[in-house]
């Protein structure tokens, strides 16, 4: 899985309205490229790579840590309302404060995470129950209502944006990576490997939470404790990936999925092999949207969704049967 990680990034280092040959990639990384090269893959093509390989571990991530802590195989972090609070958080910011080409735009996660944490609150206390937990056709329930709220917050917003800034926010919510750069992968960066390297030490944690309630108290497990900072940890991730690719859906419910049919249920396992298929979802994704279709180039959401929604009414389908 690495190595097609790895063969994925390189494929999409190469094409694009400019063809760079992988022996013009390798001597350009290593500084013996000419300058036309160099700022076609330092400037834009690699900063957008990197950034999509951060947000594809981050959702993914953040869906299996999902999954786990509320036992609900349809659990993600976009089905749940998650990214309607996060890009909340984010329109809130741009109507308020800077735009997103601002340097200030490093805090752009922060203001996501805040809007996340919102969301991922209100679907705790409405879909927990003392009694049963947190209950599976709740969570989705609830997760429906929050992101038309927060959705219908974000137009209010939206409306108050000018034509240019509003057309840009446009396609970023629909999961645009055109024009990133260096910035949004230092602003990322951080987010993504603190998050999954504690995600990655509790994932014995998340094996306990599998058992059921009583028996994780049974065999030690701080249960609320260590739901809320777990739930936390998956809030931060998605967060932090929306702020920087957008309302990218259906990778943190396929990736985790994908996972287990590879290395089975165990997280510590798991999770890496899932961080893995996430980076590769939306590389691809990306790759396909912008060479596809030249000149022009259709959002790496567009995709996403395009092979995700299927596969979620697969999933619906034989979670019925």
């Amino acid at each position: 899985m690495l190595a097609v990680a790895i063969c994925t990034m390189v494929l999409s280092l190469n094409t694009g309205t400019i063809w760079l040959s992988p022996i013009t990639i390798v001597q350009t990384l290593f500084g013996f490229g000419d300058a036309d090269a160099a700022m076609v893959l330092f400037d834009y093509r690699l900063p957008r790579i990197l950034v999509c390989a951060l947000a594809g571990i981050g959702l993914a991530v953040s869906g299996s840590i999902l999954q786990g802590i509320s036992r609900n195989s349809l659990a993600d972090p976009g089905i749940l309302g998650l990214h309607a609070g996060a890009s909340c958080g984010l329109i809130v910011f741009i109507t308020f404060f800077r735009s997103l080409e601002d340097p200030l735009a490093l805090f752009i996660p922060l203001f996501t995470f805040a809007g996340g944490t919102i969301a991922a609150l209100l679907i705790f206390l409405l879909a927990y129950n003392r009694q049963t937990g947190l209950q599976p056709v709740r969570m989705i329930l609830v997760g429906i209502a929050v992101t038309a709220g927060f959705s219908a917050i974000s137009l209010f917003f939206s409306l108050r944006l000018d034509e240019d800034t509003y057309s840009f926010t446009s396609r970023w919510l629909v999961g645009s990576v055109w024009g990133r750069d260096w910035e949004n992968v230092y602003a990322l960066f951080p987010w993504v490997t603190i998050f999954t390297c504690y995600s990655l030490w509790r994932a014995r944690i998340l094996d306990a939470f599998s058992l059921g309630d009583e028996r994780a108290i049974g065999i030690g497990v701080a249960l609320q404790r260590e739901r809320l900072w777990l739930l936390l940890s998956a809030v931060a991730l998605s967060s932090a990936s929306v702020a920087m690719v957008g309302g990218v859906g259906f990778i943190g419910l396929v990736a985790p999925h994908l996972a287990k049919r590879l290395v089975g249920s165990t997280a510590k396992y798991q999770i890496p092999v899932a961080a893995l298929i996430g980076l590769i979802i939306l590389a691809a994704a990306d790759m396909i949207g912008r060479t596809l279709f030249l000149p022009n180039s259709i959002p790496a959401g567009v995709i996403v969704a395009a092979v995700g929604a299927p596969y979620f009414l697969f999933l619906l389908v034989k979670a019925k049967s």
